[in-house]
C-alpha cells in the first residue's frame, strides 16, 4: 500500500485529537481556574532509503535519502497563565494574584461544631486554582466536593458555628468575631503549594490536580509545609474574587479553523492514494 494514505491517516487522527482539546476549552470557558490546553506535534520515523555519506577521494558528500512516515503527537501542555477576573463581593470566593494554589485535602472528622477537629491524610491531597468556597456544618472551609482547605501546616481551617463574623486577609490570615463578640485570631495562614513544573501536574477532574514526580513541589521557607500568601512569589489572595479560565475563544476558534483544514487536506491525501490504487487495479484490464 502507499506510504501516503497511512501518513494521511495520521495526520487526521492527529487533527482530530487537536479539535478534541480545543473542545475541552471551548468547553470550559466559563469553568473557574482552568487551564487551557495545547497540544504539538512531531514526525514520525522516516523510512532510510540510503544513508548520509562524507566526501571522500574525488567525491563530495551525499545526503541521506529519507521518507517520512506520518506524525505523531509531540506533548499536550497546561498553559498556567492568570485567568480573568471575576469579582463576586461573596467572602467565601478567593483569587490568588500569582502562582501559587490552593491546598485542599480529605479528613477525618472527631467532635461536632466549634469542638470539632480534623485530620488530613497527607496522602490525600490536591491542589486547585478555583477558589470557590463555603462551610460545612463544623465551620470548616470546604470546596464543592467537601474536600477541606488547608492552611500553611497543613491544618484545616475552621471558623467555629456561632460566629458573628469573619474575615480574610490578603496574606491569607483568618479572624473572626466569636458568639460574645471578641475578636479570634486563628493564628492561621491558608496554605499555597508553588510547583517548579506545573505541567507536570496530573488532571484528576473536578478542577483537581494531583502532584506528580515530575511536578517538583517547591519546599516553604521556615520548614512550614506550604506557603502563605504574599510569601516568595506564592501569590496574594483576593477576597470576594475568582480566577475564571484562561480560554480566549477568538484563539481557540482560530485553532478550530486551522485544525479543521488539516483535517480536509489529510483526507484528501488519502483519496488521492485511493485514485492511484484504483489506476492500478485497472491496469489488469
Amino acid at each position: 500500500m502507499l506510504r501516503s494514505m497511512y501518513a494521511g491517516i495520521s495526520g487526521m487522527k492527529n487533527s482530530q485529537t487537536k479539535l478534541d482539546i480545543i473542545g475541552n476549552n471551548i468547553a470550559n470557558v466559563n469553568t473557574n481556574g482552568y487551564k487551557k490546553a495545547t497540544i504539538n506535534f512531531q514526525d514520525m520515523l522516516s523510512q532510510t532509503s540510503s544513508r548520509a555519506q562524507g566526501a571522500g577521494g574525488n567525491r563530495g558528500g551525499v545526503n541521506a535519502k529519507q521518507v517520512g512516515l506520518g506524525s505523531q503527537q509531540g506533548a499536550i501542555n497546561n498553559v498556567h497563565t492568570q485567568g480573568f477576573t471575576q469579582t463576586t463581593n461573596y467572602p467565601l470566593d478567593f483569587m490568588i494574584d500569582g502562582d501559587g494554589m490552593f491546598v485542599v485535602g480529605g479528613g477525618q472528622v472527631t467532635g461536632e461544631g466549634a469542638g470539632a477537629t480534623v485530620t488530613t491524610n497527607p496522602n490525600d491531597r490536591y491542589y486547585t486554582r478555583a477558589g470557590s468556597f463555603g462551610f460545612d456544618d463544623n465551620g470548616y472551609i470546604v470546596n464543592a466536593e467537601g474536600l477541606y482547605l488547608l492552611d500553611s501546616e497543613g491544618e484545616a481551617i475552621q471558623v467555629p458555628p456561632g460566629s458573628q463574623d469573619f474575615s480574610i486577609l490578603t496574606d491569607g490570615s483568618v479572624t473572626y468575631i466569636d458568639a460574645d463578640g471578641e475578636v479570634v485570631d486563628n493564628n492561621v495562614n491558608i496554605g499555597l503549594a508553588r510547583f517548579s513544573n506545573p505541567n507536570g501536574l496530573e488532571k484528576l477532574g473536578g478542577n483537581l490536580y494531583r502532584a506528580t514526580d515530575n511536578s517538583g513541589i517547591m519546599p516553604a521557607p521556615g520548614g512550614a509545609e506550604f506557603f502563605t500568601p504574599e510569601q516568595e512569589g506564592a501569590g496574594v489572595l483576593r477576597t470576594g474574587q475568582l480566577e475564571m479560565s484562561n480560554v480566549d475563544l477568538s484563539e481557540e476558534f482560530t485553532e478550530m479553523i486551522t485544525a479543521q483544514r488539516s483535517f480536509q487536506a489529510n483526507t484528501r491525501i488519502i483519496t488521492t492514494s485511493d485514485e492511484i490504487l484504483q489506476e492500478l487495479v485497472n491496469l489488469k484490464r
